[in-house]
């Protein structure tokens, strides 16, 4: 078969697209200014004019950040790699016997670009889509989409696309997560207060109509709700800020400062917007945060890992791809079965 093109002389597959956020090939400064230069220069990311944000970008922030991004890195780096490259190869892998996958990053490798090559390559005329964001953002889902649309500008043949924008109250998902508190808290005692921890997004873009903020709301309370938790029991913060503006609120280092003030015992924290562990979950939440919080005169201080290959993460991804394929392998000139009604006439 063609490199660059599909085979009509093969039968045509279908092929599932797992879409990451990404990370630099190496902790090293270099890679991460470029890392970081890819994905700041996301016009889904930062929405500043082109040529103001440009000038602050190469002009400032990276001069500055790659350094200390680097030694973030650089802490959760190990032999294997990237924590999120290598848990995401390793969900890859747990799928790969029942589902034709490939694994692309939004941002750095394994390119989307590369992603859809290895399924054109087993001859993947439909391909679905799954971002691994529960949650819909512009800064993300929409992102990833506008990236499937740029490589596939440039083929001449392009795949059917089913393209999965949200998730973030499926019950296999919900109950995922359900089931990863529990685990952690028969080892490890239950606490005080459980934190749900989700990224953050400038407040004027939920203004402008993005519904992420109201999908993380909903659900933690759902979340909750399987928990049994009572309302003082548990909640949600928004992490990751940048910059200047005002982001969504609660502010997470803010709200463990003020646990730790109050001299709360026992906190634990979890971030159901990240289904594999990364810098954000392994340095920002479990280091960092965990340090705001002791400083601050806090207890106990415990981060409840992502579900990353765990049998409950496949399972709801087979069952996405289960729903989300249904049909399909009636397409290439595959009459539907016919009712037996419609026989008789």
């Amino acid at each position: 078969m063609s490199s660059d093109s599909y085979s009509l002389s093969e039968p045509a597959t279908t092929g599932l697209l797992l879409i990451n956020l990404g990370t630099p090939d190496s902790p090293q400064v270099g890679d991460v200014r470029r890392y970081l230069a890819e994905f700041l220069s996301d016009p889904r990311i930062v929405e500043i004019p082109r040529l103001a944000w440009k000038a602050v970008l190469h002009g400032v922030i990276l001069r500055t950040r790659p350094k200390r991004s680097a030694r973030a890195y650089q802490a959760v780096w190990s032999d294997q790699g990237s924590p999120l490259l290598y848990l995401s190869e390793r969900l890859v892998a747990t799928l790969a016997n029942e589902i034709p996958v490939a694994l692309g990053m939004r941002y750095g490798n394994p390119s989307i670009a590369d992603a859809l090559e290895r399924l054109r390559a087993r001859n993947a005329q439909r391909i679905l889509v799954l971002p691994l964001y529960p949650q819909y953002s512009a800064t993300t889902t929409a992102s990833t989409f506008d990236a499937i649309a740029r490589v596939l500008s440039t083929w001449r043949w392009i795949p059917e696309l089913r393209f999965i924008n949200q998730y973030y109250q499926h019950p296999l998902y919900l109950e995922a997560l359900a089931n990863s508190v529990r685990a952690w808290q028969a080892r490890h005692g239950v606490p005080d207060r459980l934190l749900m921890s989700f990224h953050g997004i400038p407040k004027d873009y939920a203004g402008a109509g993005d519904p992420y903020p109201l999908q993380c709301h909903a659900t933690a309370h759902r979340l909750a709700g399987r928990l049994g938790l009572a309302d003082d029991a548990w909640a949600l913060s928004f992490q990751s800020r940048m910059g200047p503006r005002e982001w969504l609120k609660p502010y997470t280092s803010e709200m463990l400062k003020r646990w730790g003030e109050e001299g709360m015992r026992h906190v634990q924290v979890i971030c159901p917007g990240f289904p594999i562990d990364c810098l954000e979950t392994l340095e920002e939440i479990a280091v960092e945060n965990r340090d705001v919080f002791l400083n601050a005169g806090g207890g106990r201080y415990e981060y409840i890992p992502a579900l990353n290959d765990s049998a409950a993460q496949r399972t709801l991804i087979e069952r996405l791809w289960r729903t989300h394929t249904q049909g399909w392998d009636l397409a290439d000139g595959q009459e539907a079965p016919r009712s037996g009604k419609e026989t008789e006439q």
